[in-house]
């Protein structure tokens, strides 16, 4: 029998959590956080649709890219992805990556911070090398 394509898929929690590679906790908790929408139904009869699912991966996204949850907060809320992050709060807590190109030469970054996903990381290391690299190849300036 085929599905009617204008009926929204429906998935429980186990199925929603499943897809977005997510325990069913941290879907009950990001709800209680407002940060996805509340099922439909109630207690077991509780259903979930796409949209969630699309909730679920952007916030998973972000939160593997090193974004807190406050920042994934304001994000949702229309804070432009290219605002300044908030300060450092005395007691946080951050993970800072140390990139040595040579010696005497690192480059320090913190993903969340510096809002970039692992793969623009990446990018911009492999850049920065490449930049290093034609920089020394070219020998000393003369002035």
């Amino acid at each position: 029998m085929a599905t009617d394509p204008s009926t929204p898929t429906r998935y429980n929690i186990h199925d929603l959590a499943t897809l977005a590679s997510v325990p069913t906790r941290t879907v009950r908790f990001y709800i209680a956080e407002g940060l996805i929408d509340r099922p439909f139904g109630a207690k077991r009869g509780a259903w979930y649709e796409e949209r969630h699912l699309q909730q679920l991966l952007l916030i998973r996204r972000w939160t593997d890219a090193g974004l807190s949850l406050e920042r994934v907060r304001e994000l949702q809320a229309g804070s432009p992805e290219e605002a300044p992050p908030r300060p450092v709060k005395p007691g946080m807590v951050e993970v800072w990556s140390r990139i040595t190109l040579s010696d005497g030469v690192e480059i320090q970054v913190e993903p969340g911070r510096a809002g970039m996903t692992p793969e623009q990381v990446r990018a911009f290391i492999q850049d920065v090398t490449a930049a290093y690299r034609r920089v020394r190849e070219a020998g000393p300036a003369v002035h």
